[in-house]
Formats: structure tokens, sequence, C-alpha cells
């Protein structure tokens, strides 16, 4: 048990409460102590009843418990727990401005697909978001499809179609992901950008981090702590260690005057 707790305490904070919560809310529809008529999206009880909970309870539930809540839970865990230790360690604050960009705009494209619940499409836009961050990490599905990781989201539509799944859920977490992705990895990288995004101040001090106004996302750590050079090989840290030294010993080559 100790052992357990241990574990569970070493979680990243946002994926330790996420993945709790999904949990506890799954179970609580499984032993009978809510419904989930209580819990999945409806604008008009929303507006007209006031039963803002909806707004985050589509998130939580992910079906009855059995294979298909096993696997959502195998990839939020995953992907969110690796995003968090990887581009947003040691910013649990944007991370959490990530979760509200990404539930707001699921939440308006959900009212016009009429969907009740979007927690697998939150799921994808994880997903998503670790598949563009890390371009040239190899994936392997169930052993007989081999692909590299911007694939990854696609690989789960196209699953999603085989088992007669309504694709609206993938397609909403994809463009959310890649709307995310574009206003805060590639826009702010041209020459007149800037970060669109901005997390709160009062999330800063929530999670005690220090304000960074000059922040540039950085890429996602690769497993191993292989650090990726532009041709796709990995470079060990004493490899790197090495051919900067070569580089320093060498004197700057002189040019050849012209003929």
């Amino acid at each position: 048990m100790n052992a357990l707790r241990q574990f569970y305490l070493e979680i990243p904070v946002v994926t330790r409460v996420y993945t709790t919560v999904c949990c506890l809310c799954t179970l609580a529809v499984h032993l009978d102590l809510v419904s989930p008529l209580q819990l999945y999206f409806n604008p008009t009880l929303i507006v007209r009843k006031f039963q803002i909970w909806r707004l985050a309870t589509t998130f939580l539930y992910f079906g009855t418990i059995g294979i298909s809540f096993f696997f959502n839970m195998v990839f939020t865990y995953r992907y969110c727990r690796m995003l968090e230790d990887g581009s947003f360690r040691g910013r649990s604050s944007d991370f959490v401005m990530m979760f509200i960009f990404g539930g707001v705009l699921m939440t308006f494209f959900g009212i016009f697909v009429n969907l009740l619940f979007l927690g697998q499409a939150f799921t994808l836009m994880l997903v998503y978001v670790w598949s563009r961050r890390n371009p040239l990490v190899p994936m392997n599905f169930f052993g007989v499809l081999n692909f590299q990781a911007p694939y990854l989201p696609w690989v789960l539509l196209c699953c999603s179609m085989i088992l007669g799944n309504t694709v609206w859920v993938d397609i909403i977490g994809m463009g959310v992901g890649h709307i995310y992705y574009v206003l805060e990895d590639v826009y702010p990288q041209l020459s007149n950008g800037y970060r669109l995004i901005k997390t709160p101040y009062f999330l800063k001090r929530l999670f005690n981090e220090h304000v960074d106004q000059n922040y540039q996302a950085a890429p996602e750590e690769r497993p191993g702590g292989f650090l990726w050079g532009g041709e796709g090989q990995p470079l060990l840290p004493n490899q790197q260690r090495e051919e900067a030294g070569e580089q320093r010993q060498q004197p700057p080559q002189e040019e050849l005057p012209a003929q």
C-alpha cells in the first residue's frame, strides 16, 4: 500500500487530479450514486436550469466500466502525464490553461454536433498535441502497424470508424488540439508572432510558478532522455559534449580569395 501510495503521489498534480476525478465519476455512475442523465452536456439545462456542473461532468464520464473505459483511461493518463512531465514541466498553470482552452472550444463545437460526453474528444486533444510535439517518436500499433507519432490521432480516428463509433468526437478533439498547437507552438515562432493564449496570473500564483512573459514552448522530452538532432538522429549528452569540444578546437576556416 505504501508503494502504491508513493506511486500515486508521484503523478504530476494536474494528471493526478483529472484522472482521479474521471475514475470517481465513472465509479459513482457504476454504483448508481448518480445517473448519466445528470452528467451529460445539455445547453438547455445549463442555461435555463443553471446546471453548471454539466460543463465539467461531460469531460469526466467515459461510459460504463469495461474494456472501452480501461483503454480510455490508459490513453488519458499516459498522454496527459507525458505532456505534464515533458513540455509542461514546471508549468502546471499553463497546462491547466490548456485544459480550459480545450474545454471551452469543445463545448462550443459540441453544441452544433449534439454530443453528450466529450471526455474522449479531450483525450484526443492531449494525444494530438503530444504527437505534434514529438514528430520523430516511432509508434507501433498492436505489433502490426509502424508509424511516427503525428499519425497516431489519425490511426485512432480510423479505429473509431472501423468500430462504428461516431467520428465527430475524434474530429473535434483533433481539431481543438490542432488549434491549440498552432496558437501555442507555430504562431509565436513567426516573425511578428506572439502568444495568444495567456495564462492568468492567479493560476501561476496558485501553482507558485514564476511568471515568464518571454516563454517559448519547448519541444517534448524524448524517451530515454535523448535530444533529437535536425536529421532525426538521437544524440547522447556525452556525444553532444564531445562534438561541442571538437568544434571549439577547430580553427575557423579561411575564405578563399575571389578568382
